[in-house]
């Protein structure tokens, strides 16, 4: 995937998630060697990691979420909490793309 088909998709994310009642806390946090957040969101009192996978084929973006990627979310979740001293109750979120459909999967660690 192009940097900039990435960088759209998470444009159309952030769009899509403030359309629907989150509000934007950060975006592109990278947790050390633990990786990257592509978006953080609050709604009501929860904190949303939320990972944006998105497609120019025909396959399904969410297996790119593998155990492996999951995992890194969760560690790179609890480490932004550290850092910046949050108490927040928090979930890991997908949110999927896929030519003009958007889909938002909340805890997907359940």
């Amino acid at each position: 995937m192009s940097r900039f088909f990435g960088k759209q998709s998470e444009d159309r994310a952030i769009d899509f998630l403030q359309a629907t009642g989150f509000a934007i806390v950060d975006r592109n946090f990278y947790a050390s060697k633990l990786g990257e957040i592509d978006i953080v969101a609050l709604k009501g009192n929860v904190l949303h990691f939320i990972e944006v996978k998105s497609t120019q084929r025909g396959f399904e973006p969410i297996y790119n979420i593998t155990p492996t990627k999951l995992n890194r979310v969760i560690k790179s979740a609890q480490y932004y909490l550290k850092q910046k001293k949050l108490k927040y109750a928090w979930v890991v979120d997908a949110l999927i793309i896929k030519k003009d459909k958007i889909e938002l999967i909340e805890n997907i660690t359940m």
